[in-house]
């Protein structure tokens, strides 16, 4: 049942996909199809003293609840601007004596808001939270066991006092929670910080080459007046021309898998089988999957097969010494993997694009920016072969290749790397987000830096080594 409507989409029966939402007017790439606070978001366990629980952004020196000793915020003004949806839980924190993880935080949150205010917030919500899939019955008996935990907990943990729920209906909330919880970056949408709900952002359906994305928008407490103030917000934003009555797409798993591991994680976490066009053609997978094919020659199947199973044992160490801090083990590693995948793996295969991605990362971490240049260079090669061209983490990508080779001293490169980037994300962040902000102020200093570059080399070394040096 529709209990409410939006300007730009609306709801439709979508076959066996069940609902899902349609243009109901033309739309341009770069169009905010419609924006939506949510229902109710928590910041994850391990960040929890490291992010604002209001604005979701990263910060230094936090200030936290002298209630509940929980809850961390950027300022007095977050703090209260959070108050209504953290008001029980802090009641709830302080009489159990600990925070429980993320998941129980988000069901209680939801129920406490469901009570206040049921489940409907606003005149364009077009669906009850509570009238959300769930996908209980088609979870795995390892899946209903951590759910059976999960119920648990949370009755331990739940304090309302004034109703009491099923054993069913809380397994419903969690089970809605699995299937429709949206992942929140911080504000340089480096870093998953926390999961929200966003009762009409579920309705939109899966496609590997979709035609919307989703960002977060921090909204902004920093005006005098609160007044001003705006909230948190998902905003859907289309990629390209939409038509009127063509549904509504964005995609729930990152493009940059074979389209059988894709298909596999939606079965296994959103419970469909894909049936997109990239996924029944098979579109890209050849790239993704592809071998060298230097001078002419091409190395043997079984000798791809072999570096490719090596790249995924190495891509692992990597990993583990990442996490453990060791840089020069990581850098090793990816300068061992990359020398056995040359001339056998194309640098559009899966494995030497995480590799590059990682020795880029790490290297300008380190500094070496001439190195990381070279590999972030190589990375944005391959996924402008294979990404959406405004897919927003090619835009990200190409972004942080443009600042390495900036850092490099290449500016020629890293200016139009950063502009090329800037053009994909004015689509999809819009030009008032503050990673689109700190683009164009990036635009503007290297395209200064570009015209002195050219009107005296020399100088502008000289200059660049001077500040590189304070």
């Amino acid at each position: 049942m529709t209990v409410g409507r939006m300007e730009s989409a609306a709801l439709f029966d979508a076959g066996k996909k069940g609902r899902g939402l349609r243009a109901t007017k033309e739309l341009n790439g770069g169009d905010v199809v419609f924006s939506e606070s949510s229902f109710s978001a928590v910041v994850f366990d391990s960040l929890a003293m490291q992010v604002c629980h209001s604005c979701f952004r990263r910060q230094v020196n936090l200030h936290r609840c002298a209630q509940c000793k929980f809850a961390h915020y950027c300022d007095r003004t977050c703090q209260t601007a959070c108050w209504n949806e953290h008001k029980q839980e802090c009641g709830a924190i302080k009489r159990v004596g600990k925070a429980p993880s993320e998941n129980i935080r988000l069901a209680a949150r939801v129920l406490w808001r469901m009570h206040k205010d049921t489940g409907i917030v606003s005149d364009s919500q077009l669906v009850s939270v509570d009238q959300l899939e769930d996908h209980v019955a088609d979870l795995s008996q390892e899946d209903l066991k951590k759910l059976q935990t999960d119920v648990d907990n949370f009755l331990e943990y739940w304090s309302c006092g004034r109703k009491q729920h099923s054993v069913d209906y809380i397994s419903h909330i969690f089970g809605i929670i699995k299937c429709n919880g949206f992942t929140l970056s911080d504000q340089r949408g480096l870093q998953a910080v926390g999961v929200g709900l966003f009762p009409n952002l579920c309705l939109v359906n899966h496609d590997c080459w979709p035609n919307c994305t989703v960002i977060l928008n921090h909204g902004n407490q920093s005006a005098l007046n609160s007044a001003l103030h705006s909230q948190r917000r998902i905003e859907l934003r289309a990629l390209r021309k939409i038509a009127e009555g063509e549904e509504l797409t964005v995609s729930y798993v990152d493009y940059l898998n074979l389209s059988a591991d894709r298909q596999k994680k939606l079965k296994e976490h959103f419970h469909f089988e894909c049936t997109c066009e990239h996924c029944s053609k098979h579109i890209n997978d050849d790239l993704m999957a592809a071998a060298s094919d230097s001078e002419g020659v091409k190395p043997s199947a079984d000798k791809v097969k072999e570096v490719t199973s090596f790249s995924k044992e190495c891509l692992e160490k990597i990993e583990r010494s990442r996490i453990e801090g060791d840089y020069h083990e990581v850098l090793k590693l990816c300068h061992e993997c990359l020398e056995k995948q040359e001339n056998v793996l194309a640098d559009t295969h899966l494995c030497k694009l995480q590799v590059l991605s990682v020795a880029s990362e790490v290297l300008s971490y380190m500094k070496v920016f001439s190195e990381a240049a070279d590999y972030a260079r190589r990375m944005v090669e391959g996924y402008m072969k294979l990404y959406h061209p405004n897919n927003a983490q090619l835009g990200m990508a190409i972004m942080r290749a443009g600042v390495t080779h900036w850092h490099a001293g290449q500016i020629e490169v890293g200016h139009g790397l950063i502009c090329k980037a800037y053009g994909i994300l004015m689509v999809t962040h819009g030009p008032n987000h503050a990673i689109t902000r700190d683009l164009e102020t990036m635009r503007t200093q290297t395209e200064m830096e570009l015209k002195m570059f050219k009107q005296n080399e020399s100088v502008y070394h000289t200059m660049r080594d001077a500040a590189l040096k304070k």
